[in-house]
């Protein structure tokens, strides 16, 4: 159950990435395009990470 909550994300990172969100979102530039957006790369950088986590979970 715990690890389909987490997505087969570490705990670390889990609170890396909240931690890098809360800092871009109060301190990150204005809106941007969605090509060079610090938080969309970031949202895309973390739903790879939970894809090859089931790719590697189904495995």
């Amino acid at each position: 159950m715990a690890r389909s909550r987490s997505k087969g994300l570490s705990v670390g990172y889990r609170i890396g990435y909240r931690l890098r969100m809360i800092g871009l979102t109060l301190f990150g530039p204005a809106q941007l395009g969605e090509g060079n957006d610090p938080k969309a790369r970031l949202v895309r950088e973390r739903e790879a990470r939970v894809r090859a986590g089931r790719s590697k979970d189904a495995d």
